[in-house]
């Protein structure tokens, strides 16, 4: 992705592109443990100065490479796995771990975007679940392009996509694997008990 890779994950306006990339001079009152670079991007992001990121603050903050900003479930679900607190919003250790967390998420993006055009068309998808371990077929594949995508002749999956599927799959075959004692990729399930898989799982 070359130089448009370095402007895909923050943005927040052009005011706080400047903060975020200039150094911004309460960066390094950053506290304990704490990158100075990503207290930098907290305070941009942090727009209504309350200490927190809100989902809709993360949400204006996040944009793919083509410039549309990350969608609801993905910052949702980013927001949930870092909110220790259980408030729907992220102190700045929160947002710190959570920019660690999409970089290596990006670095896997860029990984398997072979042909650096800055989304994952089918191919490219089916080869990064090979990778990952996934044993899953072109037809799964097909149907997460049909759901994710964005509608053209040429489908292929943006950043934020990316991350929701890998984060969603990983959470279900964990769930499968609690119930797979055997290991045989076969398991007996109750109503309920897939319910029950879903709403712990991916809700």
């Amino acid at each position: 992705m070359g130089a448009r890779a370095a402007r895909d994950v923050t943005r927040g306006g052009r005011g706080a592109q400047q903060r975020c990339y200039g150094g911004v001079s309460g960066a390094g009152n950053a506290p304990p443990g704490v990158d100075p670079e990503a207290f930098a991007w907290f305070q941009a992001v942090d727009a209504d100065r309350s200490g927190y990121i809100s989902v809709k603050e993360l949400k204006q903050a996040l944009v793919n490479s083509n410039w549309s900003t990350f969608n609801d479930e993905t910052c949702l679900l980013m927001i949930n796995m870092f909110d220790k607190t259980r408030s729907g919003r992220i102190d700045v250790y929160g947002f710190s771990a959570l920019l660690r967390f999409i970089q290596q998420w990006k670095n896997l993006f860029q990984q398997y975007d072979r042909d650096q055009s800055g989304s994952i068309s089918f191919s490219e998808l089916q080869q990064a679940f090979s990778q990952m371990g996934y044993n899953l077929s072109p037809q799964f594949s097909q149907l997460l392009l049909a759901r994710y995508a964005q509608r053209s002749s040429n489908p292929s999956i943006q950043l934020d996509r990316f991350i929701q599927i890998c984060m969603q799959l990983q959470s279900t075959t964990d769930a499968f694997r609690e119930k797979d004692t055997g290991l045989v990729g076969n398991v007996r399930l109750s109503y309920e008990d897939f319910l029950t898989m879903v709403v712990t799982r991916m809700m």
